[in-house]
Formats: C-alpha cells, structure tokens, sequence
C-alpha cells in the first residue's frame, strides 16, 4: 500500500520515500528545484523530495537542449574573456559534472539534507579560485536572477564541501549567469542557419548566511507532517482540486 493523502493533509502510510529513520530523516536536495518549484508551489515541492512525486511538466523543445549543449562544448577549455570580458583571467575547465555535498546539519532540526545535481560549467582563475556559471538562452530577469542564485549557491557549497570522493573545487570566488538572447540570424549556405547573440554576464553576490537561512526555511517545510498549503496558482494542484470536486 502507498502512503495515502487523507483531506485533512496529513501525511499517513510506511511507505515515505527519501525519509531514513523516523527522528532522523535524511533528504536529498537537488539545486534545479531550488527556483521555479519550490518557489512556485511549496506542496509540489515537498511531494517530490519526500515522495518522489513529480510535477507533471511539458518537455522544453528540443532546439534548448541542442544550444546548451553545443554552447557547453564550445567554450570547454576556451579562455575565460572568450566567455565574456567582464570575467577575470583563467579557463574553462568543467562542464556538466555532478556534485554531492556532505550531510549538512542545522541547529533546531532533527532532519539533515545533502545537496546532488549538475552544474553547467565551472571555470578556473588564475589566482586558484573558480568560478560557477549557468547558461541560459533569453534576456536577463532580475526576478529570474534571484531564483538562480539558490541553485549556484547550492552547487558552490556542495563543490566547497563534497562528500568523500565527490568533486571538490576551492573556493569559489564568483558565480553568475549568461544570458544568450539572439538578435539576428545568418546563413551561409542552405545546411547551416546561425543566430547572433548579445551575451549578458549577470554577477550573483555570493552570501553563504542567506543561502543557509534558505535551508533552514526547507527542512522546516519537509519537517512537517502535514502538506503544505497549494499556491493559488499552481496550474497542477488546481487541476487536481478540479478532478477531486467532480
């Protein structure tokens, strides 16, 4: 039998997925679901990290994952400045690597968390340090930017203190965002369509105390028993209010 969802929104059942003992739960925090989930409806978020539940989502279209991937592959070991001129000195040394932290402990709770996800680059200063930096295809949004910056915190610590046998790059001196929105396109011949973008490095000021407050607000959330209360306007948790009251 699956744990069961009574109307009262508490939580019943033996089988919580993510939960290791019952005074000393141990979750896994992935850094994508730090922004557009957890910000856009706490109940969707608590059910996939406890449950596994996942959000029903549309796949993005295809041509993304083809840019990011095909940008990824093209400043792998390039020089920095060839990323943007704002960047200090160094290379291009990581793409696409996983990184776990160890278990992270916070006063006033029972649980714990460790952090698990994959960055899209890293890049290496001259002076030791290193830099984690996002792609992302669009023009900047500050509203965006501030949702962003859970998640590169998140891989920063989790580089800063891996567990044993994790990736481990120290200390991370800066981290950001670039932003390719294309401005026009070209085409040298009938194979080859290219687009021009105009590149935009957004700096994200790095406060390890607000990003471990964050933390704190998550394991209070997942602590609970009982569901969260849906975000009004959740496109998910109102359907499925919609279905319940047929």
């Amino acid at each position: 039998m699956g744990a069961k969802l009574p109307q009262n929104g508490r939580i019943e059942g033996k089988n919580r997925r993510n939960k290791i003992m019952e005074n000393n739960k141990l979750y896994k925090l992935s850094p994508s679901s730090f922004s557009f989930l957890y910000e856009g409806c706490k109940r969707c978020f608590y059910l996939d990290v406890i449950y596994g539940i996942r959000q029903p989502s549309m796949p993005l279209p295809g041509v993304f994952t083809i840019i990011a991937g095909l940008l990824k592959r093209h400043y792998d070991g390039k020089e920095n400045k060839d990323l943007h001129d704002s960047l200090p000195g160094g290379i291009v040394s990581y793409g696409e690597k996983f990184v776990k932290s160890k278990i992270i402990e916070l006063p006033n709770h029972k649980s714990r968390c460790f952090i698990s996800g994959r960055f899209d680059i890293v890049t290496k200063f001259k002076d030791d340090t290193y830099g984690v930096i996002d792609f992302k295809t669009g023009s900047p949004k500050d509203e965006y930017s501030n949702l962003y910056s859970r998640q590169l915190h998140a891989y920063a610590y989790a580089l800063e203190n891996p567990e044993p046998g994790a990736l481990n790059l120290s200390p991370v001196s800066k981290l950001g965002l670039l932003y390719f929105p294309p401005i026009k396109t070209r085409q040298e011949d009938i194979r080859r369509l290219l687009y021009e973008a105009d590149i935009h490095w957004v700096e994200i000021q790095r406060n390890d105390q607000s990003f471990l407050k964050f933390i704190d607000e998550v394991l209070t959330i997942l602590e609970s028993d009982k569901l969260p209360k849906p975000d009004p306007d959740c496109l998910w948790c109102n359907y499925l209010n919609r279905v319940k009251n047929l």
